[in-house]
């Protein structure tokens, strides 16, 4: 049993229209959420996070004195705020504005307006978020695993790094990017690799076709995180030899799951 619940989660909602602050407010009461606090602007979110820090930011795109993308990524930057989850509702359906927000490693990104099982699902993967279940596998000690995470991303790797670490694996190396991965790939053994679909200079599709013409990574399973919704695309890299595919954003249950399947 989880040793935080929905009533014991403080929420901070930043939302501009009075309006939709009553309504998510009543849906967030229904519930079951009881710390809930309401600001209308970035500068008054991050202000409220300084003197309460909640488990959970949730906001609108678009507030008056800034985006929800450059909320989120001035909270990754910050060392006391970065591992706070984040939910976006929003309307917005342009991917310059959401792909910062998948990328910054948001828990989940809720339409607006939303159906009510949808944020109960998001508060759910909120809370597996925070304090997510150990990783067990039968052949490995998760603590032993050697994992590569290969994203352009910094705030994507960090979101990554802190769902592996929860589930109890330690042993990570990092790269910006597919180039990058391959002479780290060339140097040392990997249990597993995660990767980004659209990176610069190699992109996901090209390192998976890289680590299966390698005969010692031909059969080490490769997990691609991506944001990517191109059909044919993804098609692609499939035919390459990725492992599993997950969407950002993603449920940390999820990530568990697909590794403990990859894994056996």
């Amino acid at each position: 049993m989880k040793a935080i619940n929905l009533e014991q989660l403080v929420v901070l909602l930043v939302e501009p229209s009075l309006t939709q602050r009553h309504l998510i407010g009543g849906f967030l009461t229904d519930s079951a959420i009881r710390h809930l606090d309401c600001v209308e602007n970035g500068q008054g979110a991050l202000h409220a996070m300084e003197k309460q820090k909640p488990n959970l930011v949730i906001s609108a795109m678009h507030l008056p004195d800034m985006t929800g993308v450059e909320l989120i990524e001035t909270m990754r930057a910050r060392e006391d705020l970065r591992d706070i989850a984040f939910i976006l509702i929003s309307s917005e359906t342009k991917i310059s504005y959401l792909d910062p927000i998948r990328q910054a490693g948001a828990v989940a990104i809720l339409p607006k307006p939303f159906e009510y099982d949808q944020l109960k699902k998001a508060l759910a993967t909120t809370l597996d978020f925070i304090e997510p279940e150990q990783l067990e596998l039968d052949k490995y000690n998760a603590k032993e695993l050697s994992v590569l995470v290969v994203d352009d991303s910094r705030f994507s790797r960090q979101h990554i790094l802190r769902t592996l670490h929860n589930l109890g694996i330690t042993n990570i190396t990092q790269a910006e990017n597919g180039k990058a991965a391959i002479p780290l790939l060339e140097q040392n053994n990997f249990d597993l690799i995660l990767t980004d679909y659209n990176m610069p200079e190699m992109d996901g599709k090209e390192l998976i076709g890289f680590i299966r013409s390698q005969e010692k990574f031909a059969d080490t399973p490769v997990l691609m995180v991506t944001s990517e919704t191109d059909m044919s695309r993804l098609a692609a890299v499939d035919q390459v030899g990725v492992s599993a595919i997950v969407d950002k954003p993603f449920e940390s249950g999820m990530i568990k799951t697909l590794i403990q399947k990859i894994m056996a």
